[in-house]
């Protein structure tokens, strides 16, 4: 079992059709986070944008990886968001992304906090996953797509 399956709920993975910017994508997120995990959207929202403050998490290939600290975080939680629409993300090659993997991670982070990004890294660099995961119509295979994934 990867990393990203034990922290990526079924619950916290979206199929958005409505988000057309880095912003919306963030409030639904946030919302998502309190609804399930009881973490106020506030904190999501404040967290990723601080940190997106400091440059863009988006990766390129049409994928972004925002990510924040959330104070009182026990353990690193994750949410999934596929928009039907490309947003603009200021990735290094200028592409839109769709493709957008939110993790939050307790504030005093650890090792643990690195192994999950590099493990995304991985995942994400892998044309046959991001593709597969642009084919998913449901959350539930997209759910699987991430459980079953293997690193090198």
């Amino acid at each position: 079992m990867n990393l990203i399956s034990k922290i990526l709920l079924p619950d916290n993975i979206l199929l958005d059709t409505e988000s057309t910017s880095k912003k919306r994508v963030f409030e639904r997120v946030g919302l998502l986070f309190e609804n399930n995990q009881q973490i106020a959207r506030s904190q999501v929202f404040d967290s990723l944008f601080a940190r997106e403050k400091l440059g863009s998490t988006g990766l390129g290939q049409g994928v972004a990886i925002p990510h924040g600290r959330i104070a009182k975080l026990r353990d690193a939680t994750a949410a999934f968001v596929k928009t039907s629409h490309p947003i603009p993300f200021d990735s290094p090659d200028g592409q839109p992304v769709n493709l957008i993997f939110v993790l939050l991670v307790p504030e005093r982070a650890t090792d643990l906090h690195l192994q999950i990004l590099g493990e995304l890294a991985q995942m994400f660099s892998d044309s046959q996953f991001r593709n597969r995961l642009s084919e998913c119509e449901d959350t539930a295979s997209i759910h699987q797509l991430f459980y079953d994934w293997k690193g090198s």
